[in-house]
């Protein structure tokens, strides 16, 4: 792959004739509601009322999202190139390299989400490109940022992102050489048997790959060693990295070898649901019988099914004894008693409801305790926080039913807070990397003892101490 423009996904057809813009905007209106009708077949599929506020407009957000999130399919790099490309002598002499002359270009922090092609998930991409002039052209520098989004907003695996970016640069600018390097971040997203198989879930799957062109073609080439000397800072070791014809590791979280444990003890996918996934493949623009996408519409059905509105009962082993009215008596004399207990750092994983894009974080539990009155432990609450989780959610929701379902196993005096990174501020547009989100839920003791709630407040870690969420 990794050519400059594929006639499939394109407004301009392979004879030259351009399509009319009335005629586009029609076919895409066509492709929203096939995305949407899909959706709705998710929603229910779950077992959710899609007439219920939160879920109405769902399908419509999530078509947007999608299309935002693929628009690659559309876009052309050579329209994107051309015209960019601008006249640099270099050096008057020709001694040495610099400028027009072969120097080396490097636009490096490049921060860019995709589409996983395996699950559909979105992942996150650090990228740093650069390129050895040649024949005394160089290009706008944003024009390497742009390219390097047209293959990343399609259905996407590191090294494939990789090579089509650096083919499509090396034909676009005609360069000595281009070079890639891509650092992904795949959410490692448990499912609800597998966070309770695993004692220490890791969040991320992370992988670096390469790929380079003309100077760069060999992985031991000199060139490279410039290159990586100018990411020295970035803690990239060269020794990790996967260079193209390499052999390729397992990326997707959904295809590793506990998923496939955990998944092999589940139903098959509702076929239905497997249906509309393939048609919202296909109406982004591609082939849903491409080989690396034929699994892709079941596994993310069986990973969409992790939130199924199900009535499960919680069961809370019997701890659920009115803990407040127990205090009554003596509650002031209690009070006066009272030690602040907390929880901190409950990893959760949920989904949200809004735009189907999945969101995580921790959870902070903070309850006060009196004489005679001993914690719960920690295992219990973090079912519940689980149980809360694996829902569709929107995170005020979530804040405040874990906090309402403590609240009479603890005394009724809690305060939860909930830390949280949305895909959703990546992948719509936004991209607001690095961003987060903190909702607050306070009940009995803590609305109105200020000093009790600064306390708790103070000893949350903050997120570079308590590791990456």
């Amino acid at each position: 792959m990794g050519c400059l423009d594929d006639g499939r996904f394109g407004a301009e057809l392979e004879n030259g004739v351009r399509i009319g813009c009335a005629e586009v905007g029609l076919e895409e209106e066509g492709n929203n509601g096939a995305i949407e009708d899909a959706v709705k077949v998710l929603l229910q599929g779950l077992g959710e009322d899609i007439n219920r506020e939160g879920l109405r407009k769902t399908p419509l957000r999530v078509s947007k999202a999608l299309r935002e999130g693929t628009r690659g399919y559309k876009q052309k790099v050579k329209d994107i190139v051309q015209g960019a490309l601008f006249p640099e002598a270099g050096l008057d002499n020709r001694v040495g390299h610099a400028g027009g002359a072969g120097g080396l270009v490097i636009v490096r922090d490049l921060d860019l989400f995709s589409y996983c092609e395996s699950c559909l998930l979105p992942f996150q991409v650090k990228c740093h490109v650069g390129y050895v002039s040649s024949g005394e052209r160089v290009v706008g520098l944003s024009k390497l940022s742009r390219v390097a989004d047209v293959f990343a907003k399609r259905l996407q695996e590191p090294q494939h992102l990789a090579d089509e970016v650096c083919s499509a640069l090396h034909q676009g600018i005609k360069p000595a050489g281009v070079a890639v390097v891509l650092q992904c971040t795949h959410i490692h997203f448990p499912n609800i048997e597998s966070i309770f198989l695993e004692s220490n879930h890791q969040a991320w799957v992370k992988i670096l790959v390469s790929s380079g062109s003309g100077v760069f073609e060999n992985k031991n080439a000199d060139a490279w060693a410039d290159f990586f000397s100018l990411l020295k800072f970035r803690g990239i070791n060269r020794d990790k990295i996967h260079f193209r014809g390499s052999s390729e590791p397992c990326w997707c979280p959904s295809q590793s070898s506990l998923s496939a444990k955990v998944s092999s003890k589940i139903e098959p996918a509702n076929p239905v649901m497997v249906t509309a996934v393939a048609s919202i493949i296909k109406s982004l623009g591609e082939d849903p019988l491409r080989k690396e996408l034929i699994g892709t519409p079941s596994r993310f059905v069986k990973w969409l099914m992790n939130f199924e509105n199900s009535n499960i009962d919680m069961k809370l082993n019997g701890f659920l004894c009115g803990g407040k009215d127990s205090l009554n008596a003596n509650e002031e004399d209690n009070l006066n008693n009272k030690k602040i207990c907390s929880e901190l750092n409950i990893p959760f994983w949920s989904q949200c409801e809004h735009h189907l894009l999945p969101f995580h974080g921790v959870v902070h539990i903070g309850y006060l305790i009196f004489d005679g009155f001993n914690p719960i432990g920690k295992s219990l609450l973090q079912s519940i926080v689980h149980f809360y989780g694996f829902k569709l959610q929107v995170q005020e929701r979530l804040t405040r039913q874990i906090a309402e379902t403590i609240s009479p196993l603890l005394g009724g005096h809690v305060i939860v807070v909930v830390e949280a990174s949305h895909t959703c501020m990546i992948s719509r547009g936004i991209e607001k990397f690095g961003s987060s989100t903190a909702t607050i839920a306070v009940l009995g003791r803590f609305s109105t003892d200020l000093a009790a709630r600064a306390s708790f407040l103070q000893s949350i870690p903050s997120p570079t101490s308590s590791g990456e969420q």
